[in-house]
Parts: C-alpha cells; structure tokens; sequence
C-alpha cells in the first residue's frame, strides 16, 4: 500500500469510527456509569470486533453477507430490534440509579461487543474499507500488515475518546434531574439509531 493509499485510507477510517453511533453511545454510558478503566472494556470489546471483521473482510465473508439480500437483512432487522430494544430499556431504567457495582467486567464487555458486532452498519463499514483501498495485485495479508494496525489504532482513539467524554458528563452530572436527562438522551439515540438502521438499503457491491 503507497502512502498516498495509507493517507486516503486513515482519513476514511477516521470518519468511519468517528461518526456518532451505537459503540460510541454505548462508550459514553459505559463511562457516566462505570469507573473509567472498567468503562475501558468497552473498548476492548469493540477492538476485539473490529479485529474479527477485518480478518473476515480479508477472507471476503463481508462481501458475502452483502452480496446476500435476504442474509442482510436478517441481520439489519436483528440489529433494528437490539438497538431499539436497548433504547427502550434504558429509558425505562433512567430514573434508576446507575447499577456500577452490578455489572462486572464480563458483562461490560459481552454488552459492548454485542452492540460492535450485530450492527449491519459494520458490514458496509468493512466492506467499503477492502473494496476501495485493497489493492487486488498485492497478497492481502500484506497489505493486512498495515491495515489492520492503522485501524485498530485509530478505533482505539476515537473510542477511548467517547469513554472520555462519558466520564466527563459522568462527573458534571451531579443532579439527579441531568443525570436521568443525559441517560434519556442516550436511550433515544439507540432507538433512532435502530430504526435507521432496520430502513437502510443494503449496500452495494459495486466499487
């Protein structure tokens, strides 16, 4: 991969993992409701998914879901419900106060990694990535060998980030009344973001 390739690559990575959705809303409640290094597994857990949809992505099964209308959305309307069913619990859960101590590292990182995984957003994510910047004239571990370290890198930064800012509004919100407003707006977000994505086309295969 030239560096000119790299470059291009990075930047759409960047907006990729940086555009607000469910991982990122889900790092910001992880870091409101949990100490910030057990909000940190949240992260791990969307590390450990970007890492298996990249190896995947090398092997073309992305491109398989996606080239497979019924498979697709199967899983967009899986997605849909999970994200919507979040949303729903969590306003329902947002006068409570914030289970911290209740929710052991396991469960931190299993939730986190089911809201990275069942998302048919990540599948046109990753499928964009390897039909536009890998180079077919080059073995793609090769290629994988700068790829996979350039995005885990920048998804690690970016998610770090939201965790970051969760805390933040963790410990500005003191009063009861913001802190059921904030988690009330989280819960909105996966709601919206599942009914976005339970209405989205599926994406295409052509480059």
């Amino acid at each position: 991969m030239s560096f000119e390739s790299w470059t291009i690559f990075a930047l759409f990575w960047v907006v990729f993992v940086t555009t607000p959705g469910p991982n990122a809303v889900n790092c910001i409640s992880n870091g409101m409701a949990l100490p910030f290094p057990k909000a940190m597994i949240g992260v791990f857990a969307i590390l450990t998914q970007a890492t298996l949809f990249l190896v995947l992505s090398a092997f073309g099964v992305t491109a398989l879901i996606a080239a497979s209308p019924t498979g697709f959305f199967i899983a967009k309307l899986i997605g849909a419900g999970f994200l919507i069913y979040l949303g729903v619990r969590g306003w329902m859960n947002a006068g409570n106060p914030a289970p911290a101590a209740e929710r052991p590292a396991r469960h931190v990182y299993l939730h986190a990694l089911a809201v990275a995984t069942i998302n048919p957003k990540s599948v046109a994510g990753y499928l964009a990535a390897f039909s536009q910047f890998v180079q077919p004239d080059v073995p793609v571990w090769q290629q994988m060998g700068v790829i996979m370290p350039t995005a885990l890198m920048i998804t690690a930064l970016s998610y770090t980030g939201y965790t970051a800012l969760g805390a933040g509004l963790g410990r500005a919100a003191m009063a009861a009344v913001f802190n059921v407003w904030i988690r009330r707006v989280m819960a909105v977000c996966f709601i919206c973001y599942g009914v976005l994505l339970g209405a989205s086309s599926t994406p295409s295969l052509k480059g």
